[in-house]
């Protein structure tokens, strides 16, 4: 722990270089005006403080409590807001001065702009800022998000505020020393913090409305390399194999890498037995010790509605039917993302529409993912003739240089290197993968506050922000899903990208013998679907039928890539899981 602790911390100091910390930099100068010589002191204080809460608890605090993330949010907007009208308005000082009496006896100064005044605003600010977290905090963040908090992880998010709470500490002191020596800027201090007060409250309402998340793309699409490289000191074996014994979630978005891509080169790990899953498909049970001996196995970690897995489907088939007769074998380890993905008639009806042949074993209780420290889909674990892990990757690409470390351990001559794979595979910036159900919905527009596990109407403005969902009438939302109660019940969202899927389901009393059938229709920008961009899974009528629970592919843009409005009209009783986007 001790490891990763200093990590932590060095990894916290790197964060000011990020992109991330451009839309709250104006909050952080604020500390450089006004008479309080300790208030940046309490800015960093207030945003260590709450960074490291927040970041462990807000996920159960929200669960237990109802209040929305969202709420907390805009309540910390408020705050900042506040501090800045005090800064321009005299009569909003004074106020916040009496409501800071109490408060200011622990500082030297009885002002708000001193020590305690300044925790304030570094409480709010420590709620609203997303970092761009690397694999130490992100293996966090997936522990809280389930739950899972230790005092390793609290001792190491601390680290992290910490070391983000330094450069911002000297950037603040450092406008302040500035202020004071400068003759023109002295003689100017009530214009100057007048104009901080101006840009504290623009800054509100910019994160209030979500611009910070805008600014951030239009800075990372104009300068595409700008922080990238900032993670690499966490990415050393030293790091990484600490990682691994912290227990980190299984998330796929989780960072950190499985242990066996961190050990010394030339040292293969002896692979986990496939033990403990619950049905084999195509084959009869299978053991790397017995009937898996003297081949070479590839273990692909897979879920039947990720699109990241299935672009990788006909690159693994194409290797299966190459090299199955020279000794190659590959076992699909079907870890369920959703409940629905448990059912082995689901799997089989994916294994068909996907041309998967070779075994697969269903890895319901996770026990096998377990057993691999694996935290991807999908996830190539390529294992020698005498059972060691030779090479792994995670996520897509790499089908060149995957392909030849099979021929390598079959005994093959390389592929020449024809047009690396990573260049074919390149894509372009697009909406995340967006969660639906409340377990790990971060996506939700702030006017609808999701009530859990109970039906509710809802409503929203006709305007989204960036990736933002919206849903307009009587809803079921649950942990990994959301439920149509009533006929046109709509589902809305701003999103970027060429291709857009949906995991969606058909209610669950229905059957595909039952009379009738479940759709939903798909509104592009307020209009039909063009025929153009229709996908294979809408009819002639441009619904698509719901049939059984799967990903549905809902628009192909072609060469329209970009930003558009969606807008998914429910039959009552359909569910809707992720949406997921590809190029």
């Amino acid at each position: 722990m001790v490891i990763l602790t200093i990590f932590a911390f060095l990894a916290g100091i790197v964060t000011v270089l990020s992109p991330c910390i451009l839309p709250v930099l104006p909050i952080v100068l604020s500390g450089s005006v006004g008479e309080g010589k300790r208030r940046p002191l309490g800015v960093v204080t207030g945003f260590v403080l709450s960074f490291t809460f927040f970041t462990l608890f807000l996920s159960s605090i929200v669960q237990a409590t109802g209040i929305s993330a969202g709420a907390l949010r805009s309540f910390s907007v408020v705050v900042i807001i506040g501090f800045g009208l005090s800064l321009v308005i005299p009569q909003v000082q004074a106020v916040l001065e009496r409501f800071f009496t109490f408060f200011s006896r622990f500082s030297p100064r009885g002002s708000h702009e001193g020590f305690s005044g300044g925790v304030f605003v570094g409480l709010s600010l420590g709620l609203i800022w997303t970092p761009c977290v690397g694999p130490i905090l992100a293996s966090v963040i997936s522990l809280a998000i389930t739950g899972s908090v230790s005092g390793s992880a609290a001792i190491i998010t601390l680290a992290y505020a910490i070391g983000t709470a330094l450069p911002m500490l000297a950037i603040a002191r450092g406008g302040r020393q500035l202020l004071n020596k400068a003759p023109f800027l002295v003689q100017n201090t009530g214009t100057i913090q007048k104009a901080f007060g101006v840009l504290m409250i623009v800054t509100g309402l910019a994160i209030h409305f979500n611009v910070d998340r805008q600014f951030q793309t239009w800075i990372l699409d104009r300068f595409p390399n700008y922080g990238t490289g900032l993670t690499r000191l966490e990415e050393i074996d030293l790091v990484t194999n600490q990682l691994d014994s912290l227990g980190a979630g299984n998330d796929m978005d989780a960072g950190g890498k499985p242990m066996f891509s961190l050990l010394e080169e030339n040292i293969y790990p002896p692979a986990p037995e496939l033990i403990g899953g619950t049905q084999w498909i195509n084959s009869e049970p299978l053991t790397l010790a017995n009937e898996l001996s003297g081949k070479v196995v590839l273990i692909d970690f897979w879920t039947y509605s990720c699109i990241n897995c299935i672009r990788t489907f006909p690159y693994v088939t194409e290797w299966y039917e190459k090299y199955k007769d020279q000794g190659f074998v590959i076992i699909g380890v079907h870890s369920p993302e959703f409940e629905f993905e448990k059912d082995t008639q689901n799997v089989l009806e994916a294994m068909a529409d996907y041309g998967i042949e070779y075994p697969v074993v269903q890895d319901n209780e996770f026990k096998i993912w377990r057993a691999y420290q694996n935290r991807y889909w999908p996830a190539h674990y390529l294992i020698d003739k005498q059972g060691n892990v030779r090479y792994t990757h995670f996520g897509e690409g790499k089908y060149l240089e995957t392909e030849n470390k099979i021929r390598e351990l079959l005994g093959e001559t390389a592929i020449s290197d024809q047009a690396e794979d990573e260049v074919s595979t390149a894509r372009r910036r697009q909406t995340p993968e967006i969660y639906l159900g409340y377990k790990r919905a971060a996506h939700y527009t702030s006017e609808n506050s999701i009530a859990e596990d109970q039906v509710d109407e809802y409503q929203f403005s006709n305007t989204l922000a960036d990736d933002d969902v919206g849903i307009s009438g009587a809803w079921l939302v649950e942990a990994e899903r959301i439920s149509a109660q009533e006929q046109d019940a709509t589902l809305s969202g701003n999103f970027l990208g060429q291709k857009f899927h949906l995991v969606l389901s058909p209610d669950d009393n229905f059957s595909t013998g039952s009379e009738g059938t479940q759709t939903v229709q798909i509104l592009l920008n307020g209009q039909p679907v063009p025929l153009e961009y229709q996908t294979q899974d809408m009819n002639e009528e441009g619904r698509i039928v719901i049939d059984r629970p799967r990903k549905y592919d809902l628009l192909d843009l072609g060469d329209d890539y970009g930003r558009h409005r969606i807008d998914i009209i429910f039959d009552e009783g359909v569910s809707a899981y992720a949406f997921t986007f590809s190029s």
